[in-house]
């Protein structure tokens, strides 16, 4: 495999004219305040399929022999790079198979075959579902296209750099999020070629952050069980072709936790109105994590949109716990009538919207006319949590995180 080169990437940018989206960039002004300089979000959660996946997609595919084309291509993916095959082999005239998780989201499963694909459930875990893959690519002959590790994949990534520089000249940091390397390499292969001035900066999830040590041991290392709500950058291992490329064209690969990454995406839906998969907010929870860092004009960017409407529900809650808008306490009452509306009172004064409240009476710690009550509030903040504590003290109530 050659090398990656500026005129790949520029080779890629003609093949998929007319193809992909020129997506745009916003600029956000909460960003900007916090890290004292411009902050610009490149919304590839607005390309098509909902990702930046569809780009190496389509140049792998495009460039494949016509006799390889005939032999049809196999994928695995539980999300995104799935729905980025299934339609570029549809644009090109190509029959695509995808291997997808038996646990895969719904959303993403039908999406996935809607844009052409014949779509096969098989293994609880990506590495079951890659096998199966392979071993289809094996039995048949379909090509292999795989979510990061080749050359094309890498330059049709690369292509957003080139759109980031057109759209944003005046950009000295770019903020990207690294699974594989895919999008980190061809962005900074892009990006160094013209701008060598350019600070690249990858982000991957603290549970599944295998470049820190890998670039520590100088060649790709593979961790033993990544933990991360973002799948998009829940990779293992980085990838051979892109390992090297990100060592050398990425500046700095900072990580951040699963409370950043909610946050993060509460603030894309509330203040920039973008819906944001986990994967897609890393860059904003780096510089929510530490805006400081950053020299401005900064451009970071939103990799994708496909999110499951239960999974975003679940961290949007976590979200706004993180953000002290969300609160959780236990505390005891006297089992009679009244207690419970007594209790509301309390909370209606200091303003505490009450989203959900149980009951718990069988515990034997609790007293013969005892009863324990679970609430969840949602709150206006860490301090409004403080005050509706203490309104709940001030009131007689002893009160249980």
């Amino acid at each position: 495999m050659h090398p990656l080169i500026l005129d790949d990437v520029r080779g890629a940018q003609k093949m998929l004219s007319g193809v992909s989206r020129l997506t745009p960039m916003e600029g956000s002004r909460y960003l900007s305040r916090l890290v004292g300089a411009p902050v610009h979000l490149k919304c590839e959660n607005l390309q098509r399929t909902g990702s930046f996946k569809l780009r190496g997609a389509y140049v792998r595919i495009a460039g494949l022999r016509p006799e390889e084309r005939a032999a049809g291509v196999v994928a695995a993916s539980a999300g995104n790079h799935a729905q980025g095959v299934a339609l570029a082999s549809s644009l090109l005239g190509v029959r695509s198979t995808v291997f997808m998780p038996v646990g895969a989201p719904l959303p993403k499963v039908a999406a996935t075959r809607d844009y052409g694909a014949e779509v096969r459930l098989h293994g609880h875990v990506v590495d079951e579902t890659l096998a199966a893959a392979e071993e289809y690519a094996h039995n048949t002959g379909a090509v292999f296209i795989h979510p990061f590790d080749h050359p094309d994949i890498i330059a049709g990534q690369g292509t957003v750099g080139l759109e980031i520089l057109e759209q944003c000249p005046e950009v000295r940091t770019i903020v990207v999020g690294v699974g594989g390397g895919g999008l980190a390499a061809g962005i900074g292969v892009a990006v160094k070629s013209l701008r060598p001035d350019v600070r690249v900066v990858g982000v991957q999830a603290a549970g599944a952050a295998a470049y820190p040590p890998s670039m520590k041991a100088g060649r790709p290392v593979a961790l033993e069980s990544p933990q991360t709500m973002a799948d998009g950058i829940k990779v293992g291992r980085p990838g051979d072709v892109t390992f090297p490329l990100v060592e050398e064209f990425v500046d700095e690969i900072r990580t951040v936790s699963e409370d950043a990454l909610s946050s993060a995406l509460l603030l894309c839906l509330e203040r920039a109105k973008l819906v944001v998969e986990p994967a897609g907010a890393s860059t904003v929870a780096a510089l929510l994590a530490q805006p400081e860092a950053f020299r401005g004009p900064v451009v970071a960017v939103l990799s994708g949109g496909n999110v499951d409407p239960l999974l975003m529900q679940r961290i949007l809650r976590h979200g706004m716990a993180a953000a002290g808008r969300y609160l959780s306490l236990r505390l005891r009452l006297t089992d009679r009538p009244g207690a419970l509306a007594n209790l509301l009172g309390v909370l209606s004064v200091v303003d505490a919207n009450v989203l959900d409240v149980g009951h718990v009476r069988t515990d034997p710690r609790l007293g013969l006319t005892e009863v324990e009550v679970e609430l969840h509030l949602e709150t206006k903040g860490p301090e409004h949590c403080a005050e509706v504590a203490a309104a709940l003290r001030e009131a007689g109530y002893t009160v249980m995180a």
